[in-house]
């Protein structure tokens, strides 16, 4: 019934549907199996994408050749661009999405990619010959053969729901959970933990007072994810703040005694950075409210989503507490809010490819890793996709640097620290963000991409005319010249100082303060000599000539870390013959096998001493 596949995907979340178009795309044949087809890239918690750092990914994810930022594009319903009152390093793109709509058009586009074929099913184990996969065994009973084996099974595995003193299997609320996988690959000698994650409760939109809540409408300019020409709407939908108050606090205290993680039902840990609702009043005690984001859930349905609001206390206490909100006094709720709780596999168990250590050919993306976030699946399912066909095809693997991406620092910190809670991507996570800014995603990453086979003519096209671009107006800001007579005006204005002679507009830039499109605005000259470039361009220029000092310390870094990072250790390097170690770093040494001095200098618990050691040892 089934052919030999090149690659066989686990689970269509958002790691599973990028790391089967990957493959495909690449030129691999992908069988991508999961247990409902309707569930395909299926939003479990809120209906957004992006924000901080994870803006940045998406953009990266787009730049590589992936889908999610087209996806995010043709379904979003409200778009931000976060930070904008900070440097460009923060700048971050967000997006609320029709959560039907992106489902819907994530499916579309894996129908359209040739080599993906579908079958719903569960997968109950694995298969391999000696040290190496060689396919799967499903509920229905089908052995399929496969090269390669990518597990993105989210929160299904052995996963279990708590609602109050309520527990009940599944993955997600009405569907199963998965067995078998965690169990079989424990007797391989895996090591494996729980983690915990949750959701809040979804509201009818029609039973709230919008009137008494601080309406957030998205930005006028909606510039989108994708750095292809993505179709955006023409309209917006507003969301809304709303706080809760002491009151509500006493009703969710009223339900501690029945709480699962109080209680200690509840054994995995939760995300530090997304806390449920009664974690935050029972940690920040101080705090008399606590901020609420009321998201649409779509285009066409009345369900809002209550951001903020995370819970696993019993229905009951949810109501009454949210009842008790500004706006929410006649509310009415489709469900609750729930806990869920599921194995992961600590990822020092992987290789920078994602590929385990212990098995050949079998990849782990996306929250079996430890992480937790649409975007940060994601890009894992993205690397995970092209790494396996370039082993199955003898190919180079394709690994980014912590100087290269956001994505690369995800990877590194997973490899080399773990993780013992659910990782989120922050900005300050990456040492070099003035480099991996969202703006430059294309031109750091589809290049490479392009090389390999994976980013389309099109992309390298759009760069190539970008970088061009970039370079025109750079030479036109260092030879127009402007007028003591049309800028001082605009100076003083921005508490800067007047000029006397005239001055090129690249040296006018670099002022605090000051930025091209109100200076073209006072400059008729600019503005017809940069009349015909794309606003991206002309953004991309303008940063590169305020921020040119700063962005050249980050490479001299770059460029000093670089000289670790070429430093590559041997696979059979016998660090136990190295006494002068310390004992922690002996261990990590021994169960993460750095591939070279740079990695090692990362790994949590090891000190520079160590890293010293070892250069002398390679013969610094």
């Amino acid at each position: 019934m089934f052919p030999r596949y090149d690659v066989i995907v686990v689970g269509a979340g958002h790691a599973g549907c990028e790391a089967a178009a990957a493959a495909a795309n690449l030129g691999s044949k992908v069988l991508l199996l999961t247990m409902n087809l309707q569930n395909v890239a299926q939003m479990s918690c809120n209906p957004a994408m992006g924000g901080i750092a994870k803006g940045q990914i998406i953009r990266e994810i787009d730049a590589i050749g992936g889908y999610s930022g087209i996806v995010t594009d043709e379904s979003l319903i409200q778009f931000k661009m976060l930070n904008k009152s900070k440097g460009p390093a923060m700048w971050s793109p967000r997006a609320q999405n029709d959560r039907m709509l992106f489902s819907q058009k994530w499916r579309e586009k894996l129908e359209q990619t040739p080599n993906v074929d579908f079958y719903q099913d569960v997968v109950m184990g694995l298969i391999k010959k000696g040290d190496k996969i060689s396919g799967v065994k499903t509920r229905l009973g089908h052995t399929i053969e496969a090269k390669s084996v990518i597990l993105t099974n989210g929160t299904f595995l052995n996963g279990i729901i708590h609602i109050g003193e309520k527990q009940m299997t599944g993955g997600r609320i009405s569907e199963k959970s998965s067995t078998g996988i965690t169990e079989q690959l424990e007797t391989w000698g895996f090591e494996t933990a729980r983690l915990k994650t949750g959701t809040p409760p979804r509201i009818d939109g029609r039973s709230l007072d919008l009137s008494k809540m601080q309406e957030q409408q998205g930005d006028a300019e909606i510039t989108g994810f994708s750095f292809l020409d993505t179709i955006k709407p023409l309209i917006q939908k507003s969301c809304w703040i709303t706080y809760t108050n002491p009151q509500v606090h006493e009703i969710l205290k009223t339900g501690f005694e029945q709480s699962p993680m109080f209680q200690g039902r509840i054994k995995g840990t939760g995300p530090r950075y997304c806390p449920s609702i009664e974690d935050k009043i029972n940690r920040f005690s101080d705090r008399e409210r606590h901020q609420l984001f009321i998201e649409p859930e779509g285009w066409n349905t009345i369900e809002m989503y209550v951001n903020g609001f995370s819970s696993s206390l019993p229905e009951n206490i949810q109501y009454q507490a949210l009842r008790l909100i500004s706006g929410f006094e006649n509310c009415k709720m489709f469900r609750p809010g729930y806990a869920i709780e599921y194995d992961y596999f600590p990822p020092t168990q992987l290789k920078f490819t994602l590929e385990t250590k212990l098995i050949k050919n079998l990849y782990f993306a996306g929250q079996i890793n430890g992480t937790t976030g649409y975007e940060e699946a994601a890009c894992q399912g993205l690397m995970a996709g092209i790494n396996a066909h370039q082993q199955i095809n003898g190919l180079a693997p394709f690994i980014l640097k912590r100087s290269d991406a956001y994505i690369g620092v995800l990877i590194d910190d997973l490899i080399n620290k773990g993780t013992d809670e659910p990782y989120r991507m922050f900005t300050s996570r990456a040492e070099f963000r003035t480099l991996l800014r969202q703006d430059n995603a294309d031109i750091r990453l589809t290049e490479s991409s392009y090389r390999m086979g994976l980013a389309s003519q099109e992309r390298m096209e759009k760069v190539k005319q970008k970088l061009l671009d970039v370079e025109n107006i750079k030479k036109i800001l260092n030879t127009v010249s402007l007028d003591p007579g049309i800028v001082n005006n605009y100076l003083a204005e921005r508490n800067s100082a007047t000029i006397e002679h005239k001055q090129k507009a690249s040296q006018i830039l670099l002022r605090p303060g000051v930025d091209l499109k109100t200076l073209m605005a006072v400059s008729q000259d600019l503005t017809q000599s940069l009349s015909g470039f794309p606003d991206i361009a002309i953004e991309q220029a303008e940063i590169q000539v305020k921020y040119d000092v700063y962005l050249k310390k980050e490479m001299e870094l770059v460029n000093k870390m670089s000289l670790l990072e070429d430093q590559v250790i041997p696979d059979n390097f016998r660090y136990d013959k190295i006494m002068s170690l310390s004992n922690e770093a002996r261990q990590k040494f021994n169960k993460i096998k750095p591939q070279t001095l740079g990695q090692a200098s990362r790994i949590s618990g090891v000190n520079p001493s160590d890293v010293q050691i070892l250069m002398v040892y390679m013969g610094r």
